[in-house]
C-alpha cells in the first residue's frame, strides 16, 4: 500500500463525509481527493519523475495537506519547508536535496528569493506572481480521477529535515513503508483502534511537525480534521465545545499554555478522546495538572526524524495508574510499538541489563532508509545505522516490563567533576516547586570541573518563586554533584522551530557570557 491508494480508497470510500474544515473553508474525502488527484497529475505533467524532490512552503492550512498527498501519489518527494525556520536553513536544505519544483504560499515569496533562484517550477498558493503558476490555475485543466501507479514500498515519500538545522543538513529518507508503518502504529497502539468518522482530529499546532503524523491515519480512516492557522489555547477549547473535536497532539510548551487559561476545566474538555504529547519531557507535576483540569484520556509518543514515530507509546491507561499510585509511570515514555523494536545498549552496542542507561536502538519498518545523498558507508550514516539498528543518540533505560524512560540526549548530558549527570532529572526536581513553569538545565564549561550545572526557569502567572526556594529543593532532593551552581529566572526560553526550548541557543549565550566575565 502507498499514500497514493490510500488516498484514492477514501476519496470514493467517504466521498460526502467532511474531511477538512480549515482557514479556505470546508471540504468532503471527495472534493479533497479530487484536487489530490488534480494536483498529482499537474505535477507529472510538468515533466516531473519519480523521486524528484519537491519543496513545499506553507504554513498550517488545507492546501498544505492536499500537497502532501498529492506529491507522494504522483511518486515524488516532498519536502515540507517548516515556516518557522530562516530563510537561510531553506537554501541550505534545498541545496542539499537539488529540488525540482517549489510550492509556496504567496506571504513566503518576499523571503523565499534565494530559494526560488534554484527551481525550475514554481507553484504559488493565494496569490499570483511573475515565473509562478498559480495553484487553482495549475489544477484546473486535469483530470480528478484517482491516478494509481506502481511505486515501490521503499521508494521516497520525503525527506526530512531536523529542525534548527546548521552546517550541512542531513536528510532522513523515509519512504512509503515508513509512512504506512506509522500509520498502523498510530492506529494500533496509539489510538488502540481506527479513528472513523466519530471522531474529529484538531491541527492546533504546525502540520509541519508534530500534527503532521496525523494527517494521513485520519484521512485513510474516514475522520474529520480542523486545521487552525496557528496555535490558540482559547481556539482549541472553543473547538472542543462547539466542534466536536475528539483528538489532537501538543508538545509541552503548548499544554503549559493551555494550563494558563485560568478556566480550562475536565468539564470543558469532556469531548476529548485522546490528548497526545511528545517532543519533549513533559514533567510529572504537569501530567497531573492536565489529569486535574483537562482530560483522563492522555497518550504520550516517542519517534524521531530518523525513526518516523511513534516507536513507543505511554498509554492512557498507564497514564491513569501512574496518577493513581504508581508515579514512575509518568516519567516513562511508554512500551514500543507491536511492529517496532527497541534496545539499550553501551558504546560497543552490547544490550545492558535491564535498569541500566544505555543507548537507545530501534529497528522495523518504520526507520529511515538513510540520509539524502550520503553513501552507506558514510561514517554518519554507519553512525546513525548499524546492521539494520537505528542508533538514536537518546540515553535510556528498560524496566522488567520493557517500559522506555529516556534520560536524555546523549549531547546533553553533563560531565562534571567526572560523573555524569542528565538534565532531565533535574528538571523534573525543579518542576515539583510550587509556581514554577518551565525549566532548562544545561552544562556550561567551568575550567575545574569540565562543565557546572545552570538551571533557568520561567514562573508562572501570577506565582512568586524565588531562586533560593529552588536551591533548597535541590538540596533536598539530589545528590550534591548534581545540584546546580548557577540557578536563574528568566522572562521566556528561546524556541527552536518545533516549539522545543532551544538548549543549544543557551549553552552558547551563557558560555559566551562566561568567556567574556
Amino acid at each position: 500500500m502507498d499514500v497514493g491508494r490510500l488516498v484514492s480508497r477514501s476519496m470514493l470510500r467517504y466521498r460526502d463525509r467532511i474531511a477538512l474544515d480549515g482557514p479556505e473553508g470546508v471540504s468532503t474525502f471527495g472534493q479533497t481527493g479530487a484536487r489530490v488527484m488534480q494536483l498529482a497529475r499537474a505535477l507529472r505533467a510538468l515533466g516531473l519523475e519519480t523521486g524528484d524532490r519537491v519543496l513545499d512552503l506553507q504554513s498550517n492550512q488545507n492546501t498544505y495537506i492536499e500537497t502532501d498527498f498529492a506529491i507522494s501519489t504522483a511518486g515524488l518527494c516532498r519536502v515540507a519547508l517548516n515556516y518557522r525556520l530562516h530563510p537561510t536553513d531553506w537554501v541550505r536544505i534545498a541545496s542539499d536535496c537539488t529540488p525540482k519544483a517549489l510550492i509556496l504560499d504567496a506571504k513566503f515569496w518576499d523571503d523565499s528569493a534565494d530559494v526560488r533562484a534554484m527551481v525550475e517550477h514554481i507553484i504559488i498558493i493565494n496569490g499570483d506572481a511573475d515565473g509562478a503558476i498559480p495553484y487553482e490555475a495549475f489544477l484546473a485543466p486535469q483530470s480528478d480521477e484517482p491516478l494509481l501507479l506502481s511505486i515501490d514500498p521503499d521508494a521516497l515519500v520525503s525527506l526530512n529535515y531536523s529542525s534548527g538545522t546548521t552546517g550541512k543538513p542531513k536528510g532522513a529518507q523515509r519512504t512509503h513503508r515508513n509512512r504506512m508503518a506509522s500509520v498502523h502504529n498510530m492506529i494500533t497502539d496509539f489510538f488502540g483502534g481506527l479513528p472513523d468518522e466519530t471522531r474529529t482530529y484538531l491541527h492546533a499546532g504546525p502540520v509541519t511537525h508534530t500534527s503532521g503524523l496525523f494527517v494521513l491515519p485520519f484521512f485513510a480512516f474516514g475522520g474529520k480534521q480542523i486545521v487552525h492557522a496557528k496555535y490558540d489555547p482559547e481556539a482549541l477549547v472553543d473547538a472542543v465545545e462547539n466542534q466536536g473535536v475528539t483528538d489532537t497532539a501538543l508538545v509541552p510548551t503548548m499544554v503549559a499554555r493551555l494550563l494558563a487559561m485560568p478556566d480550562i476545566s475536565r468539564e470543558r474538555m469532556a469531548g476529548l478522546r485522546r490528548l497526545g504529547y511528545a517532543g519533549a519531557p513533559m514533567p510529572p507535576d504537569q501530567i497531573r495538572q492536565c489529569f486535574d483540569r483537562i482530560t483522563l484520556h492522555m497518550a504520550q509518543y516517542y519517534g524521531l526524524v530518523e525513526a518516523i514515530p511513534p516507536v513507543t507509546v505511554l498509554s492512557p491507561e498507564d497514564h491513569r495508574r501512574g496518577i493513581d499510585g504508581e508515579p514512575e509511570l509518568l516519567t516513562s515514555a511508554g512500551i514500543s510499538c507491536n511492529q517496532v523494536e527497541i534496545r539499550i545498549v553501551d558504546e560497543d552496542g552490547v544490550d545492558v541489563p535491564t535498569g541500566e542507561i544505555g543507548e537507545v536502538i530501534t529497528r522495523g519498518d518504520h526507520v529511515m532508509g538513510g540520509y539524502y545523498g550520503q553513501a552507506a558507508a558514510d561514517p554518519t550514516v554507519t553512525k546513525a545505522v548499524r546492521d539494520g539498528w537505528l542508533y538514536t543518540g537518546d540515553l535510556g533505560r528498560q524496566d522488567i516490563n520493557e517500559r522506555l524512560f529516556l534520560v536524555d540526549r546523549k549531547g546533553d548530558m553533563i560531565i562534571s567533576g567526572g560523573y555524569n549527570i542528565y538534565p532531565r532529572e533535574i528538571e523534573d526536581v525543579i518542576a515539583e516547586v510550587p509556581g514554577v513553569h518551565e525549566v532548562a538545565v544545561v552544562g556550561i564549561e567551568d575550567p575545574e570541573w569540565g562543565q557546572h550545572v545552570t538551571a533557568l526557569f520561567t514562573v508562572q502567572a501570577g506565582a512568586t518563586v524565588t531562586t533560593e526556594q529552588v536551591i533548597e529543593h535541590c538540596k533536598s532532593r539530589m545528590a550534591s554533584y548534581k545540584k546546580p551552581k548557577d540557578v536563574r529566572i528568566v522572562a521566556e526560553f528561546p524556541l527552536n522551530s518545533t516549539g522545543k526550548i532551544a538548549k543549544k541557543v543557551l549553552r552558547e549565550e551563557l558560555n559566551a557570557e562566561g568567556a567574556r566575565s
